[in-house]
């Protein structure tokens, strides 16, 4: 019996000679990621063990990213524990403001994960990394804590699931389309603790932007990780990183077995699939994006470590070029590292979104978790970019929060309701 990608990931990060579903193992971990808002409970932790220094300088990363810039005193204390735990423990890879971006987009981008990697964080959206064929996943702070001491953790072996893509993809439809759509179909809870591993055609031509978004929102099906198998694509990304790159090589480029088993396989012809939204208060709640005319909106959001790629902003500048935000509709562009933040500038990208009545934010996750930077207040509507609409995700209990993909995000800003790209350009 073969073995899926994750399945030959974990095995490769034990001394195991074999693995399968079900079974709990303990295994390396080559990346150990915190943030502000989780790593500070892991530092606490670490101290706790009486251990004089982590198991490696290099592969401990630290991003403030969630309230920084600090938005008060005690976000700004978050972020102090990290700088000096960083400077105690001569942390290679912490990223401070100026440097920082939004950790899963910063990450690739600084070559830091890689193809075969197991990569933990202290943050449920650590699946994005999966887009690059690692097995990456999100545990608890306790956990990261023990990691940063032993360099392993403990893991129970994922059933996967195959979600097989087919067909050429309609204008205006992204990955984000795919992932919501998929959401849709199984339920959030329908990949509970499972690898949802994406292959077919259309992921074989999917641009690796659009693969991260996918691989991003696997945790909103209750996916333990997300991941694609790696290709020239992937391989052409790594290349890409080469100024930035902190990590030497390319990876391990695992696949599955053809004879690999898998909890269930399911198919979707993508020429079916149109933009699409995510109604309140879940990422399962979805609706075709043209059915939601009469949903007006008072706050756009375009970014986060979902679609807050150079990809994402050229898109929606696209839509927004030579045209006005809505009177009375907020429109807030955060790109998702600093680099991006200059491509958006070179490119005159950051200039569209001013010129028609947006803002253009320095690198933070801050209104995606209702943290600063777009508060929405009660009775208040928004549509944006991002990965979760629960019940006062983005401020009041009060509000409301729809997901898309950034061309209906620019598309609404525009029109101040849900609108279709085809509205407006």
């Amino acid at each position: 019996m073969g073995y899926t990608i994750t399945e030959k990931i974990l095995l490769k990060h034990t001394n195991l000679k074999k693995v399968h579903p079900g079974e709990f193992i303990k295994a390396r971990v080559d990346i150990a990621l915190g943030n502000d808002i989780t790593a500070p409970f892991a530092i606490e932790e670490f101290e706790k063990t009486g251990a004089k220094t982590v198991f490696d300088n290099k592969k401990v990363v630290l991003v403030p990213d969630h309230f920084a810039p600090a938005k008060d005193m005690k976000s700004a204390n978050q972020c102090k524990v990290l700088a000096n735990f960083a400077k105690k423990h001569n942390i290679k890879n912490y990223f401070e403001v100026g440097e920082m971006g939004v950790e899963h987009a910063l990450l690739p981008e600084k070559g830091l994960t890689l193809p075969g990697d197991l990569v933990i964080g202290a943050d449920s959206h650590t699946c994005t990394y999966g887009a690059l064929g690692a097995f990456a996943t999100g545990v608890g702070s306790t956990d990261l804590a023990a990691a940063y001491v032993t360099g392993e953790c403990w893991f129970k072996i994922p059933e996967s699931i195959k979600f097989v893509f087919f067909g050429k993809l309609r204008k205006w439809v992204t990955g984000k389309d795919l992932i919501l759509h998929t959401i849709g179909d199984i339920g959030v809870d329908g990949a509970r603790y499972k690898a949802m591993e994406f292959c077919g055609e259309t992921i074989e031509d999917l641009p690796i932007d659009d693969r991260f978004a996918m691989c991003n929102m696997a945790i909103e099906a209750g996916g333990k990780s997300g991941i694609i198998a790696p290709d020239k694509i992937t391989e052409r990304y790594i290349r890409s990183t080469k100024k930035d790159k902190r990590r030497p090589g390319k990876g391990k480029f695992y696949l599955s077995d053809k004879d690999a088993v898998y909890s269930e396989v399911k198919e979707y012809d993508v020429r079916a699939i149109e933009p699409v939204v995510a109604c309140p208060h879940l990422p399962s709640n979805v609706k075709k994006a043209k059915d939601l005319k009469n949903v007006n909106i008072d706050q756009v959001v375009i970014g986060s470590c979902t679609n807050g790629r150079l990809s994402d902003l050229q898109i929606a500048a696209k839509i927004l070029r030579g045209k006005k935000v809505k009177s009375g509709v907020r429109l807030i562009v955060i790109p998702a590292t600093q680099k991006i933040y200059m491509q958006a500038l070179d490119e005159g990208l950051a200039k569209i979104f001013i010129e028609s009545g947006g803002v253009f934010s320095t690198p933070t996750c801050g209104p995606c978790l209702g943290g600063h930077m777009g508060i929405l207040a009660e009775g208040e509507r928004a549509i944006s970019t991002t990965n979760r609409n629960f019940v006062g995700r983005m401020g009041h209990p009060k509000s409301e929060v729809y997901l898309s993909n950034p061309a209906v995000a620019a598309a609404s800003a525009i029109k101040g309701r849900i609108a279709v790209p085809e509205e407006v350009v």
